[in-house]
């Protein structure tokens, strides 16, 4: 392998390859984008060949081997950062990457230390945007949050079940639980709780009784719900009821 590293800040380097030098492995990651030419390329005995614009991730410990028999040039990565354990897998193949490429690349000629520095973390952001969403995420049915938040205000009053929300979205209790998690940060009651709390805000702001509004908001009493308001944090903002 002829490497030739034009610069080597931030851990990143501009490399030329062509006769193999026989296989060997790093205690690090090397991340390998191709610019110029073919690189065969085998790691951990499976074969790939690296044109311009795809990439391979290869783990610490794995042995590999490159040869170019026309020459090549990579844009090479060497890090330890564990987030591209990640990575490993993914196709590179796409022109945003390529031209992240060879913007570094440029940048590796010029000594540019600010591109340079912010290189590697720009790489690894990159890398990632390309890693398939799943099928379960990519079709999920959308929660209409403002809808349901409106159908739950008309039935505070009430006690309202995980089962009885889950069934205004069409889905299980069990996916709407994990849903409301991901979504909002929230169970699915203590989203209700702050539903019952902001509309009880809401109503207090208008000149509504205590107990008028407890009993409205589905507080057991006009003290269950002055303790709700006093446990609400001094100067942090309640969202608003219909996100």
């Amino acid at each position: 392998m002829d490497t030739t590293r034009q610069a080597l800040p931030a851990s990143l380097s501009l490399r030329r390859y062509g006769a193999s030098h026989g296989s060997h492995a790093h205690d690090h990651f090397q991340v390998l984008l191709g610019l110029e030419g073919t690189l065969e390329i085998e790691v951990q005995g499976h074969g790939q060949l690296i044109a311009a614009g795809d990439g391979c991730v290869i783990a610490p410990g794995e042995h590999h081997d490159f040869e170019s028999r026309l020459g090549s040039r990579c844009l090479v990565l060497d890090t330890t950062h564990a987030d591209w354990a990640r990575c490993a897998g993914i196709p590179a193949k796409t022109t945003q990457v390529l031209a992240l490429g060879n913007y570094l690349a440029e940048a590796l000629r010029q000594r540019s230390s600010l591109a340079l520095h912010h290189g590697p973390a720009l790489l690894l952001e990159a890398w990632q945007s390309l890693r398939p969403t799943p099928p379960a995420l990519r079709h999920q049915r959308p929660i209409a949050w403002a809808q349901l938040t409106a159908w739950t205000q008309q039935r505070l009053h009430e006690r309202l079940t995980v089962a009885q929300l889950a069934a205004q979205v069409f889905l299980s209790p069990t996916q709407f639980a994990v849903r409301c998690r991901q979504e909002t940060g929230l169970s699915v009651m203590q989203w209700l709780r702050r539903q019952r709390l902001l509309l009880a805000v809401q109503l207090r702001s208008r000149g509504m009784s205590v107990a008028e509004t407890a009993q409205h908001c589905g507080y057991q009493s006009p003290s269950a719900l002055t303790a709700a308001l006093r446990r609400q944090p001094v100067g942090r903002a309640l969202p608003q009821l219909n996100q």
